[in-house]
């Protein structure tokens, strides 16, 4: 089996015309590596399947958040780290912020992501999340981070929260996050994984750790606000780490 490690497709085309031999094509992009595999699957001398292919690449080292959030990023490089996946962000790219136009977090998460992938060249992983308040029937929702208006304030939107709450008996609520991880701009099959957790909007803010309305967010179960969580803690069991973990199986079984 012989290895070529290159950039540029046309230096692979060449090298495939001089070899006889089964080849093993590596390249170090997955946008660059589809139009590979479409190449090879052409070329007469290339034994090559798509499951084989696909068992090559089924482990990313490198893709981009489609977030500026300084919070997620904290959050998605310490579950991303120990795996050895390198994670860049739309900033460090000069990439903008794309458009959330959509009713659905789903929707959302989507164009963020085919946004980054297409300006990028890389493999994105958009996230789109926010906290649902039973009693307001689903909201602050997908305007979780602009409930206050802009410029976005973590302060204004849960003093906003607080205030919608007022006399409210029905305090139960929950953080939704989705996750979309697209190989390359156009990927029809993008990766989805969702995760729901579940607790309580207290009557005033307590704590100094996390982001967002975390100081709102009461866990009966651990009778304390989530961001009274140490960061490892709320790694093991927010939202964010359940759609994670939903993730990281997807990805093992492509």
């Amino acid at each position: 089996m012989h290895i070529i490690r290159e950039n540029k497709i046309f230096n692979i085309i060449n090298e495939l015309r001089a070899k006889s031999d089964r080849l093993l094509v590596v390249s170090k992009n997955i946008l660059l590596c589809e139009r590979l595999f479409r190449v090879l699957q052409a070329y007469p001398l290339v034994a090559i399947s798509r499951s084989s292919f696909n068992a090559i690449f089924k482990i990313m080292k490198k893709f981009v958040i489609a977030s500026n959030n300084p919070g997620k990023l904290r959050e998605f490089r310490a579950m991303f780290s120990p795996l050895g996946i390198e994670v860049l962000t739309q900033e460090q790219l000069g990439i903008p912020e794309a458009e959330e136009p959509h009713c659905t977090f789903i929707e959302n998460a989507l164009a963020k992501a085919r946004h980054v992938s297409k300006l990028s060249g890389l493999p994105a992983l958009a996230d789109d999340s926010g906290i649902c308040v039973t009693a307001l029937g689903g909201a602050p929702g997908v305007w979780s981070a602009r409930y206050a208006g802009e410029p976005r304030s973590d302060t204004r939107n849960n003093e906003k929260l607080l205030h919608e709450m007022q006399g409210v008996a029905d305090r139960r609520a929950h953080y939704y996050c989705v996750l979309v991880l697209v190989h390359h701009a156009e990927d029809p099959q993008p990766l989805i994984a969702e995760g729901e957790w579940h607790g309580e909007i207290a009557q005033e803010e307590r704590g100094e750790g996390g982001f967002g309305y975390d100081p709102l967010f009461w866990l009966p179960q651990f009778g304390k606000m989530s961001a009274e969580l140490g960061p490892d803690e709320k790694a093991q069991v927010s939202h964010r780490a359940l759609a994670m973990q939903i993730l990281l199986q997807k990805l093992k079984l492509e």
